[in-house]
C-alpha cells in the first residue's frame, strides 16, 4: 500500500480541483512558496494550515482525517452511525425532512448510495423487489438499476442510467472512492447500455417515469444535505426527495400517510 505524504495529498486535491498553487494560496490567505513548501515537504504544516487549506479545496470530512494522519496529528471528525446518540437531533432532522415530503416519496442515503432511511410512501415500490436487493445495505443505484428491482418500473430507463452515470461521475470527480468506483463499473459503465438518443431540450429536468399500479407516474427530484457538519456520517448523508411532474402522477398520491423508516445498518 502506498503511504502518501501530507503534500502529496495535498498537491492531488489541488490537481483535482484545477487550481494553480497561486489560487490556492490567494484562497487561503498564504503565499504561494508556503504551498509548494507543504506540497514538496520541506515545510511540515500545522493542523490548522492543514485544514485551512483542506477547506478551500473543498476536501471532505473523511479525506481530511487522512490529511491530518499523514501530517502526523490526530484526526478531528468522528464518524458515528446515524443511529448513534450522539447524533439524535441530526437523525430526528432527516426523519421530519422525509415524513414531510409525504405523500410523495423520499429516501436518504450516505456516500455509497447505500439507504439509511426512507419514508412511507416509498415502500409499496419494494413490494415486487427481489429479496436479496432488500437485504442490507440496499443499494439505491442497484435497486433503480437491477432487473430484479425497481428497473422493469422504469419507462425512461436509459435517461435514469444516465442521470445516475453523470451525477456518480462527479462525485468520483469530487472524492474519488474504491467502493463506488466499482459500483460504477458494475452497473454504469458507458459500454454496458448507452444513454437514451431521446431529445430533452424541452425539458426542464429529467423525469422518472414510472409504471406501477396501471399507471404511469412521472417524477422528478431534488437533493438536501447538511450545512457545515462536524460529523462524516453527516457529512455524506444526502436525502433525495422526489416530486410529482405533472397533475396525474400528483393526484396519485394523493391520500398517502405514514411513518419514516429507518434502514438497518450494514
Amino acid at each position: 500500500m502506498t503511504v502518501h505524504t501530507v503534500g502529496e495529498l495535498l498537491r492531488q486535491w489541488r490537481h483535482r480541483r484545477r487550481l494553480s498553487q497561486l489560487d490556492l494560496a490567494i484562497a487561503a490567505d498564504v503565499s504561494a512558496r508556503h504551498v509548494s513548501l507543504v506540497e514538496t515537504g520541506k515545510s511540515n504544516p500545522s493542523a490548522d494550515m492543514v485544514l485551512r487549506l483542506a477547506d478551500q479545496l473543498d476536501v471532505p470530512l473523511r479525506d481530511r482525517n487522512q490529511l491530518l494522519l499523514a501530517a502526523g496529528f490526530a484526526p478531528r471528525y468522528a464518524e458515528r452511525p446515524l443511529d448513534d446518540d450522539a447524533l439524535s437531533a441530526a437523525r430526528d432532522a432527516v426523519a421530519r425532512v422525509l415524513g414531510a415530503h409525504e405523500p410523495y416519496p423520499a429516501v436518504a442515503f450516505d456516500r455509497r448510495w447505500n439507504i439509511v432511511m426512507i419514508n412511507r410512501a416509498v415502500e409499496p415500490f419494494f413490494a415486487d423487489v427481489d429479496p436479496d436487493l432488500l437485504q442490507p445495505p440496499v443499494n439505491l443505484v442497484r435497486l433503480g438499476l437491477d432487473p430484479r428491482g425497481f428497473a422493469p418500473l422504469v419507462v425512461n430507463l436509459a435517461d435514469v442510467r444516465m442521470v445516475f452515470r453523470s451525477r456518480i461521475r462527479r462525485q468520483l470527480a469530487v472524492a474519488p472512492d474504491a467502493q463506488l468506483t466499482a459500483l460504477y463499473q458494475e452497473l454504469l459503465a458507458p459500454d454496458s447500455e448507452d444513454a437514451s438518443s431521446r431529445t430533452v431540450d424541452s425539458d426542464v429536468v429529467i423525469p422518472m417515469i414510472l409504471r406501477f399500479n396501471g399507471r404511469e407516474l412521472r417524477l422528478f427530484s431534488t437533493i438536501t444535505t447538511f450545512g457545515t457538519p462536524m460529523d462524516i456520517t453527516l457529512d455524506e448523508v444526502a436525502i433525495e426527495s422526489y416530486y410529482a411532474a405533472d397533475a396525474e402522477s400528483a393526484a396519485y398520491f394523493e391520500g398517502s400517510h405514514g411513518d419514516v423508516r429507518v434502514a438497518a445498518g450494514p
